[in-house]
């Protein structure tokens, strides 16, 4: 069996696409190497590289077969997830604002093949085209990674949020790395450090409050379904008819977050405010549509929940996600097991739970300060 290895990298050099070959020197690796066609060594990259062709890729094979083991991973480039629906995205649509340039088509197309998440799309989308705007003047494979990193500094200096640096840093990354295929960059600029915010909730009673201030069925029943479940936005909205199992009492989430499917709770009193709502509205496709029909828009949900919040005048912001964490805190302060809501949440890990226990407040009520001991 062969104990060396050579990793294969796409490099870009002089306008045209190369193999990058990258291994621990090695007399017989090195007199292989001198037998390949055009070879050249890149100062640059500190490797030699060939033209990356089909043939000239098999003649690597057929070189170093039963000699060294070739690495290819990075090189392939990012496989497809099964995991997640196919994609489909209308360049139109992502490129309706004119006051930025078009994302490539090949950007569009890799996100596609690669089956990424629509929000991560989306996101993906947006970012690259701020950053394709910032350097209208420069062809993007002219962009370097000193202009970059001084891009990004100045993103920190005019005060964007540490999300913000990173989605622009994500997307910069996926053109250069896995649209252009091009080696891993900018591993000197560093990151911001994700800050461990404590998930923001009202309580039982504001809850209640809210419900009350919605007067109209379907908005009701969409207000319901994400506290009652614990469900993202996203999920609502792909929410059909046919993943409400009152036999069991139990909503199906398909495709979740990482495309993982999932089951949480069928609120009883939903139940009957679903079927209420089935009788009068008859949804054809997704359980809450749009007046002409289709999947209810996000922002939608939005307007529905700041409207009730305004008239049940609950001063704190309240979104999607707040009712999602309000039905995971509440859960725990009626004492339900961790792993149970850990499952009704579709996290991978229970570490990612573990945050509502700083924020359940059953416990803390329970402790006496030592200020009423004095």
């Amino acid at each position: 069996m062969a104990t060396r290895r050579i990793t294969l990298k796409n490099l870009f050099i002089d306008d045209q696409r190369q193999i990058g070959l990258q291994f621990y020197p090695d007399h017989l690796l090195q007199a292989l190497v001198k037998t390949l066609p055009d070879v050249q060594w890149s100062q640059q990259f500190g490797m030699v590289y060939l033209i990356n062709t089909p043939s000239n890729l098999d003649l690597l094979f057929k070189t170093f077969s039963g000699v060294a083991w070739l690495d290819c991973g990075l090189f392939m480039g990012r496989r497809a997830r099964n995991d997640n629906p196919d994609l489909k995205i209308d360049p139109a649509l992502v490129n309706k604002s004119k006051r930025l340039p078009p994302c490539p088509p090949e950007f569009i197309q890799r996100l596609q093949i690669s089956r990424y998440a629509l929000s991560t799309a989306k996101t993906y989308i947006h970012y690259f085209r701020v950053f394709m705007h910032h350097f209208k003047d420069k062809k993007l494979l002219e962009i370097n990674e000193r202009d970059i990193l001084n891009y990004i500094q100045g993103l920190v200096n005019l005060g964007k949020s540490d999300t913000y640096v990173n989605q622009m840093l994500n997307a910069i990354k996926f053109y250069y790395e896995v649209v252009m295929e091009m080696p891993n960059r900018f591993y000197s600029i560093d990151r911001p450090r994700k800050k461990q915010e404590l998930p923001k909730v009202i309580s039982k009673e504001e809850v209640k409050r809210l419900l009350d201030a919605i007067p109209n069925l379907k908005h009701k029943c969409i207000v319901e379904a994400i506290y009652s479940a614990g469900l993202r936005r996203s999920e609502l909205l792909n929410l059909k008819p046919r993943h409400i199992d009152s036999k069991r009492m139990v909503i199906k989430v398909e495709h979740g977050k990482g495309g993982k499917d999932r089951l949480t709770l069928l609120s009883p009193r939903l139940l009957n405010n679903l079927r209420a709502y089935y009788k009068e509205y008859r949804p054809k496709e997704y359980l809450f549509e749009g007046l002409g029909g289709g999947q209810y828009s996000s922002t939608s949900v939005r307007i529905i929940i700041n409207k009730g919040v305004k008239r049940a005048g609950i001063t704190q912001h309240v979104t999607p996600h707040v009712l999602r964490h309000s039905f995971a805190t509440h859960l725990l302060e009626a004492n339900t097991d961790l792993r149970y809501i850990q499952s009704l949440l579709g996290h991978g890990s229970t570490k990612t739970t573990e945050v509502y226990t700083h924020v359940a407040t059953k416990n803390i009520s329970g402790i006496t300060s030592p200020l009423d001991c004095l």
